[in-house]
This record gives structure tokens, sequence and C-alpha cells, in this order.
């Protein structure tokens, strides 16, 4: 099987750590070299204690979920004879409490917005069905329990539409 590895590393830069005055801004760094500055969401941990600047975990996992249902879209589009010539996704993420009161990304929506370049494009029912087959088959999707859901989408050629 493969393995996937991350580094996050944090440093404390004050005293306080105790009284909870301290930053919570770390790094991920990832095996290709990449280190992505990162921090608790605003709405989570306030300034100056976070970075607004910086990626918090649950855009992470929105973007996570909506790059996989993305290259896997792509993939089957492809493999279906459909080229796509550019695939944007405004995803949003929405956090919900669970019944004990814990906050969760409850959902997920993904808005692509696709255009298709040559003659074979596909209908709304043909799309709706490549978006049905890469969520089954995203590898992060079938990792998770947030509900993830495909939206309409405004660009030229595409059909996109139903919930998943």
């Amino acid at each position: 099987m493969s393995e996937y590895r991350a580094i996050i590393r944090w440093d404390r830069a004050t005293p306080d750590f105790t009284k909870g005055r301290y930053s919570r801004e770390h790094t991920w760094t990832f095996d290709g070299g990449t280190t992505i500055p990162a921090s608790p969401a605003p709405s989570v941990v306030p300034a100056p204690w976070s970075n607004p600047a910086n990626v918090d975990p649950e855009e992470a996992f929105v973007a996570a979920v909506a790059s996989c249902h993305m290259l896997t879209f792509l993939h089957l589009a492809a493999k279906a004879g459909f080229s796509v010539a550019r695939y944007e996704d405004h995803a949003i993420g929405y956090m919900a409490k669970d019944p004990r009161g814990i906050p969760w990304v409850s959902a997920i929506e993904l808005r692509p917005r696709i255009v298709y370049s040559g003659d074979a494009r596909p209908t709304g029912p043909v799309e709706d069905r490549l978006h049905h087959d890469a969520h089954e088959q995203c590898y992060i999707s079938s990792s998770i329990k947030t509900a993830v859901r495909v939206v309409g989408a405004a660009a030229a050629g595409s059909g996109s539409g139903s919930e998943r």
C-alpha cells in the first residue's frame, strides 16, 4: 500500500504557554519539499494567536476533497473522450455541531465550473454521471463521513447540478 506523509512543526515563541498566550502558527512540510504556513482558523483561535493569512486545517480539508474530486473527474472525462480545457471549483465546507456539541465539517459543496474544448461535450446527465463516479472513486471522499455535494456550475459547457 502507498504511504503519504507530512511533517507538522510548531515551536513555542513566548513564555506564556500554560496561560494560553502562544501563537498557534505552524508549518506543514510535504515529501516534495513544499512547506505551507498553517494556523487555526481565526474564528476558532483569534489573532494574535492565529494568522488568517495561513492555511487552516478546515480549509485544507475542503481543498483536499475538492482536489481529489477534480483529479478523478479529469481522469474519467478523458477516458470518456471529453477534453476538459478548464476546471475551477469554489468549494465550501460547512461546520456544524454533532449531537455531543463538538464542531465538525458536516458538509462540503463542490461548485465546479468546467469548460470543454473540442466537439465532444457531455450532456447534463452524462456530466452528472461523471461527477457521481468521480465522487465514488475519489480516495479522499471514500475516507470521510462528511457529506459531499456537487451543485450547479455556471461555466459554458457545464451541466453540473446533481447532489451527491
